[in-house]
């Protein structure tokens, strides 16, 4: 199958277009290689990918249309899995033009590229960031998600209408991912596990928001990887309108799913697993709550084991030892070639 993955160079794009690869498709990758955070590490993930056969790679923008619609005519792609994005909710309040550029106009470009060149299933990144300001827990797809509470969070919340839009005037099958602080190897520096240990391993502090009273639905990149995958092979069709249990009945091909542990964990026993795996411990700065931030999050997996038969289950001792034990041999790796 011919596969187009955006964000390739990104943590989710790399370790999905790897799977994709091992399995045999034919997989395209594109990513802009922005210097939101290191470029090496990028190109890193990239490297991993290079040697396959099947794997072709563009350094390419969302937002070029003309450069994007020149791809998809050559591509012939079947499928499109769109991993690539501005991510980061702290980063919106300082930079809100890339959010626009890369999630808004890069993802209409997307949209119009599967539209006018017959793909066959749009699997898109969304993220557990747009339950905003919700308080009811576990969080849910049938959930109102109409009060964001940053522009990241809007951004994304905006993909999910562009989609529903398109799968019901052009019928193209759509699924929104709502994913739920993904962690693992080659994750993103700007990540609390990720900078966390950087801190520890360097003998400075870190700081820790609402003095610790934070709870994340910590997700293995391995977990999240194989729900993109299973649900890619499950192409929303279209249903009757007014089906149950949908809170807002559409008759479009569109689907949404939270891809999280349904596991919430505590912040400061991340710390704890960290400082173990680590044999280090660390001084913590008690912060409060950052603007756009939120004190929990926890997902309702129900429709994904439902139409799925898969729930995540990594236990955050295992996939944290699976991380730091990635992490020194990137260091290792990373300072060998700057000799």
């Amino acid at each position: 199958m011919e596969i187009l993955v955006t964000g390739a160079a990104g943590f989710i794009g790399m370790h999905v277009a790897a799977r994709l690869l091992q399995a045999g498709h034919n997989v395209t990758g594109i990513d802009n290689l922005n210097d939101y955070y290191d470029v090496r590490l990028k190109q890193a993930r990239l490297d991993v990918l290079k040697p396959y056969s099947n794997f072709r790679f563009f350094k390419m923008d969302l937002a070029d249309r003309e450069k994007m619609n020149e791809m998809f005519a050559d591509g012939k792609f079947e499928r499109v899995i769109h991993l690539g994005a501005q991510a980061g909710v702290r980063y919106s309040l300082e930079n809100p033009h890339a959010y626009i550029q890369s999630n808004v106009v890069g993802f209409t470009n997307i949209l119009e590229a599967c539209r006018h060149f017959t793909v066959n299933h749009l699997i898109y990144a969304s993220s557990s960031s747009v339950y905003g300001a919700n308080r009811k827990l576990p969080f849910s797809v049938q959930d109102n998600v109409d009060h964001p509470i940053s522009l990241y969070a809007a951004s994304k919340k905006s993909n999910e209408l562009m989609a529903h839009s398109y799968s019901h005037l052009f019928q193209i099958p759509t699924t929104g991912l709502r994913f739920f602080t993904v962690y693992g190897p080659w994750g993103r520096p700007d990540m609390a596990i990720f900078s966390f240990t950087k801190a520890i391993l360097e003998g400075k502090s870190i700081d820790v928001f609402n003095h610790g009273k934070m709870q994340r639905d910590f997700t293995y990149i391995d977990d999240i990887v194989e729900g993109v995958l299973l649900v890619a092979d499950r192409p929303p069709v279209p249903k009757a309108q007014g089906t149950a249990p949908d809170v807002s009945p559409s008759s479009a091909p569109y689907k949404l799913y939270n891809i999280g542990n349904h596991q919430p964990v505590e912040l400061m026993k991340v710390i704890e697993v960290l400082e173990k795996c680590l044999g280090k411990t660390v001084r913590k700065n008690m912060l409060p709550m950052q603007p756009g931030d939120v004190p929990a999050t926890f997902a309702d997996v129900d429709e994904l084991m439902r139409d799925t038969g898969f729930r995540p289950a990594t236990p955050i001792e295992v996939g944290v030892k699976h991380f730091t034990d990635w992490y020194h041999s990137y260091c290792k790796s990373v300072a060998a070639h700057s000799l």
